[in-house]
C-alpha cells in the first residue's frame, strides 16, 4: 500500500519515523515550508523534513504554501497513493486533495473526539484539568476534525503531568494506533463510527495573553495553566528581584490546597522551597526561569537570591 505522509512538528515526525521503521511504503512527504525559528530567526527545516531527509533521502519532500493549490493537486495525482496519513500538518486540507487517494485520508488527532477539536487539544485538556484524554484516528472530511472515527484510545492524565510528558505518551499511543489502522486498511477490515457533533468542543490555539499568571485565581487553575504551556510559551508573571522588575516564567509546579495568605505572597517553607498564595490554595514552585537566566530549580534560585529579596506582582 502506497502512502503520502502529511505532517510538520516533532509529534508528526515521530509518527513518520515509526512508519519507516516498520517498512510502510511512504512514497512522498508533505510538510510546511521552512520558517525562521528562535531569537536568531534562522530558517530551520521542519522536524518531519529532517526525519525524511535523514531516513529516506530518495523519497520526495514537498513544502507547498497551500497543499490544495491546483498545481500541487496535479503533483499529488502522479503518486497514485492508496492512503494519505495526516498528523499535525497545520492546514485544513481541501476536498480536491481528500478525494485523491483510493482509501481516502486519515488523521491522527490528540484528543478523544468529538471533544477538543482544533489546534491545541493537548494544552487545553491540561488547562481544564481533565482526568483523561487520548488519540482518535478519523477519516478526514472538509470540516475540521469532524470525520468518522476509525480508532479511539483513552489515556489517563495524572494531576502533575506537563505538556511535554503528555505529548510524549500520546505520541506513543498515536503510533501504535496508526499502525493498527494501516494494517486494518491493508486487510480491508476498517470500521467507521460517526461522531456525535452535538458533543463537540474546541481547542483554540493558545494566545500569549492567556499565559500571564493572575495569582488572584484559584491555585489549581494556575497550576493547570503552568503544566499546559510549559516550556513554551510558558506561564509567566512579573517579579521584583532586588528592586528590579523582571519576568519570571514558571516551568513546573504542583498544587497545595491548604495554603492561606494574600494572593501573590511568596511563602518560604524551607531553604529550597517557595509557595505562592493564590485566591484559593497555593502553588508550589519547582522549576522557574528568571528573565535573562537559564531554567533552574527553585532550590538553585534560592542559593543565589534570598527569598526576602524576591516578590511577585499580581496582574
Amino acid at each position: 500500500m502506497k502512502i503520502v505522509f502529511f505532517g510538520t512538528p516533532e509529534f508528526a515526525a515521530k509518527h513518520l519515523e515509526m512508519l519507516l521503521d516498520v517498512g510502510v511504503s511512504v512514497v512522498a512527504v508533505v510538510t510546511k515550508p521552512d520558517r525562521p525559528q528562535g531569537r536568531s530567526l534562522k530558517v530551520q527545516p521542519t522536524p518531519v523534513k529532517m526525519i525524511s531527509q535523514n531516513r529516506v533521502p530518495h523519497v520526495p519532500i514537498f513544502q507547498p504554501e497551500k497543499c490544495s493549490s491546483p498545481e500541487f493537486v496535479e503533483i499529488l495525482k502522479g503518486f497514485q497513493a492508496d492512503l494519505y496519513v495526516v498528523v499535525a500538518y497545520g492546514e485544513i486540507i481541501k476536498q480536491t486533495v481528500l478525494d485523491l487517494p483510493r482509501l481516502g485520508c486519515i488523521n491522527v488527532h490528540a484528543s478523544l473526539l468529538p471533544y477538543y477539536r482544533g489546534a491545541a487539544p493537548i494544552q487545553r485538556v491540561l488547562m481544564n484539568g481533565e482526568p483523561e484524554t487520548g488519540i482518535t484516528i478519523i477519516q478526514l472530511v472538509l470540516k475540521m476534525d469532524a470525520g468518522d472515527m476509525i480508532s479511539r484510545e483513552k489515556l489517563p492524565i495524572t494531576p502533575n503531568m506537563t505538556f511535554p510528558e503528555l505529548e510524549d505518551v500520546l505520541c506513543q499511543l498515536g503510533c501504535t494506533s496508526l499502525l493498527k489502522v494501516i494494517r486494518d486498511f491493508e486487510q480491508g477490515r476498517v470500521t467507521r463510527v460517526p461522531q456525535d457533533h452535538t458533543l463537540a468542543t474546541f481547542a483554540e490555539k493558545i494566545l500569549p495573553e492567556e499565559c500571564l499568571i493572575d495569582w488572584v485565581k484559584p491555585a489549581k487553575q494556575i497550576h493547570n495553566l503552568i503544566r499546559a504551556v510549559t516550556p513554551s510559551p510558558g506561564a509567566w508573571c512579573y517579579t521584583m528581584v532586588r528592586g528590579q522588575k523582571k519576568r519570571l516564567k514558571v516551568l513546573r509546579s504542583f498544587y497545595e490546597p491548604d495554603v492561606k495568605g494574600v494572593a501573590g505572597t511568596l511563602i518560604q517553607k524551607s531553604k529550597d522551597s517557595l509557595i505562592v498564595a493564590c485566591g484559593q490554595g497555593g502553588v508550589v514552585l519547582q522549576e522557574i526561569q528568571l528573565e535573562g537566566k537559564q531554567a533552574m530549580s527553585v532550590a538553585d534560585l534560592l542559593k543565589g537570591i534570598p527569598a526576602h529579596e524576591i516578590s511577585l506582582l499580581c496582574s
